[in-house]
């Protein structure tokens, strides 16, 4: 049972910026902060996490005091790491951690209780706890921004696997012959749906010589079109950008249609801006999965937009710490 008195700090580390925010046992987030992160820099990456942890709790502070009632900290970060030791392992995109103790150094200033998992699984634990999966025993949850990040929660438990690296749902691979993910692998879902293989796959038709209004978003320049942009000249009408999210949304299908076949989840949900920018084609999606999905029962299954959109980060960290609090009630 949760404590309704709890209060977490809820932090969500990235490669160019450390967000930060009080949040409550109900998933409600206050007192946003954001710093920048400096990657390259091991001691200035640390300095970035414990500044913003401070504005937040001067934050606290100035309302009340309420920073006393602060009962742990949850952060959610880039992986690999280790979610049992707090270890940050290696990440792609803050190259100055390698086998960086981040809990421990942080437990050592704040003499508080310290949770460290990926983004992925904590983004998923805040929906199944706080959001779209509340009330689902079993949750799968992707974030589809500038890779897809994926989580399973079953019984508010993130699935870790054997060692901690389990749930990295968006290097599966759905066609061995399609592009090289930023991971090594070839064909991805990452490769196919992230927002870069969209804005990717619409410059390409561009080149070609395919008109479309995303060229004058970039200013007549192809290597400037970005994943947003394709989405505004879908608004728009634009028939490119149509076609381009079309496909996205049939390796989605195809992506899903294997997770249900693996997992069988309550609830599938979707966030990040380009899951946002998907929406749409949700209903596409749900009709096409019997062709790609051996499960009779697949329709079954809701396809639900996340509830926590950027601030999904700072309530993954907080999910972190309330599911360990209840745990100890």
């Amino acid at each position: 049972m949760a404590n309704p008195d709890a209060v977490f700090i809820g932090v969500d580390v990235g490669g160019t910026k450390v967000a930060a925010g009080l949040v409550n046992s109900a998933g409600e987030i206050s007192h946003h902060t954001r710093v920048p992160m400096p990657a390259n820099d091991s001691p200035g990456a640390l300095a970035a996490v414990i500044s913003a942890i401070d504005l937040v709790g001067k934050a606290t502070d100035e309302n009340h005091r309420r920073e006393s009632l602060i009962s742990a900290i949850g952060i959610c970060a880039p992986g690999p790491l280790n979610p049992h030791t707090g270890v940050i392992v290696n990440p792609p995109n803050l190259p100055a951690w390698r086998n960086f103790p981040l809990a421990a150094e942080i437990t050592k200033v704040y003499k508080l209780p310290v949770h460290i998992d990926n983004d992925g699984n904590a983004a998923a634990l805040a929906e199944a706890l706080w959001g779209a999966g509340r009330g689902y025993r079993n949750v799968f949850c992707t974030t589809i921004g500038t890779g897809i990040g994926t989580g399973i929660v079953c019984n508010r438990r993130i699935y870790h696997g054997r060692t901690g690296a389990a749930g990295e749902g968006g290097h599966t691979t759905i066609d061995y012959r399609g592009p090289r993910c930023g991971c090594g692998k070839l064909g991805c879902i990452e490769a196919h749906a992230a927002g870069p293989y969209i804005a990717r796959r619409a410059a390409e038709r561009i080149r070609a010589g395919e008109r479309s209004v995303i060229l004058d978003y970039a200013e007549g320049c192809p290597d400037r079109i970005t994943s947003e942009m394709v989405g505004r000249a879908y608004l728009a009408g634009d028939p490119l950008a149509k076609q381009v999210l079309e496909q996205t949304a049939e390796y989605l299908t195809i992506w899903i249609g294997n997770i249900i076949d693996l997992l069988e989840p309550d609830v599938i949900i979707v966030g990040g801006g380009a899951g946002a920018m998907l929406q749409p084609f949700f209903q596409q999606i749900h009709n096409r999965l019997p062709t790609w999905c051996i499960n009779s029962q697949c329709q079954e299954i809701p396809l639900v937009p996340a509830h926590y959109g950027a601030d999904a980060g700072i309530a993954g960290g907080a999910a972190l710490c309330e599911v360990t609090t209840s745990a100890n009630l």
